[in-house]
């Protein structure tokens, strides 16, 4: 059987791939083994000494090798910097540590120097405090004894000034009991004058009764008279001969009616309350209306006298007397004649508190 033969690229093809191959497990053992361990020696002796065995092998495979060699070149030596950076990363993190440790053994040196400063502050603090209080206990103890002693002053002051107290109470007391006895005998001698003013006003109280109660008989006698004189006027009035009746009538109508106005003004007068407006010369007219028993009914102002409240207080007098049982002495002709409505004119001299 006739065998083809083999071109030169196919005799080189075989171990290009297997030089290819070599050279990929290498360079992932070569990555593998830098990821796991960082500080590995740079990978260029190997890559040479790879490329010298490779010195023997064809143009092809020489040439391939040095491809792969310039490849894993240029490769390296990034991987060989950032090797290097981790050295100088590490050795910068060892200085630092070393100066942290040197700068934290300084801070402690320190703080045990501020320590030991404190605490010798501190005891130099209590020494003086106990100083003080030493001072201040010699200093209490000392005002203590000036207080004592001024208390010993004062509570001797105090008896002296009791004992002069006590004396002069007894003092006051035998003077007061001397005024005593001296107001008692006045006062006695004042009762007995006092007893005596008294019985002395009254006895002239009784005699100044006795005397009103002689005037006020007069006075009931004199009016009696009156009335007796005007009951036999009356009686005149009402006697059978009617001519002699109106006569009479007329002679005396006008000294009844005058009797009668008195009495009125009199009556008028005790109800009567002077406002303080009212003064002399005024004068005020007042309708009286009357039934014949005397009880006023009405009264009503018919001329003003220009003051308000005098006329308000001569209607509220008038108002306030009521009744005039007088009027029954009347005849119903007369009393319709002259008192049913009668004027009255009054003013304040006329009238009394």
């Amino acid at each position: 059987m006739h065998q083809r033969e083999r071109s030169p690229s196919e005799s080189y093809f075989w171990p290009t791939i297997l030089a290819v191959g070599l050279h990929v497990l290498i360079f992932a053992m070569m990555f593998v083994s830098f990821a796991m361990t960082p500080e590995l020696p740079p990978s260029r002796p190997i890559v040479q000494a790879t490329l010298y065995q490779l010195k023997s092998q064809s143009q092809a495979t020489v040439q391939t090798n040095q491809k792969i060699a310039g490849e894993a070149k240029k490769t390296a030596a990034p991987q060989y910097e950032t090797e290097q950076m981790e050295q100088r990363k590490v050795e910068q993190q060892r200085i630092a540590a070393a100066k942290a440790a040197e700068q934290k053994k300084a801070e402690e040196a320190q703080k045990a120097e501020q320590a030991e400063a404190q605490k010798q502050k501190e005891a130099a603090a209590a020494k003086a405090e106990a100083q003080k209080k030493e001072a201040a206990a010699k200093a209490e103890a000392e005002k203590k004894a000036v207080e004592q002693k001024q208390q010993a002053d004062i509570a001797k002051k105090k008896a002296a000034e009791e004992a002069k107290k006590k004396a002069a109470a007894e003092e006051a007391k035998k003077k007061a009991a001397e005024e005593a006895k001296k107001k008692a005998a006045e006062d006695a001698k004042k009762k007995a004058a006092e007893d005596a003013k008294k019985k002395s006003a009254e006895e002239a109280k009784k005699k100044a009764a006795a005397e009103a109660s002689k005037k006020k008989a007069a006075a009931d006698a004199a009016r009696k008279a009156q009335e007796d004189k005007k009951a036999a006027a009356l009686a005149e009035l009402l006697s059978d001969d009617v001519q002699h009746q109106q006569a009479l009538a007329d002679s005396v109508g006008d000294q009844v009616a005058g009797s009668l106005d008195d009495l009125i003004i009199n009556l008028v007068s005790q109800q009567w309350r002077r406002p303080p407006s009212a003064r002399n010369g005024m004068s005020v007219e007042v309708m009286i209306q009357m039934l014949p028993d005397g009880t006023i009914t009405n009264a009503s102002v018919t001329r003003a006298s220009g003051d308000a409240a005098f006329d308000n207080s001569a209607v509220a007098a008038v108002r306030n007397v009521g009744r005039i049982p007088e009027m029954q002495q009347l005849d119903r002709a007369t009393f319709d004649k002259m008192y049913r409505q009668r004027r009255v004119i009054f003013k304040p001299e006329d009238l009394s508190l």
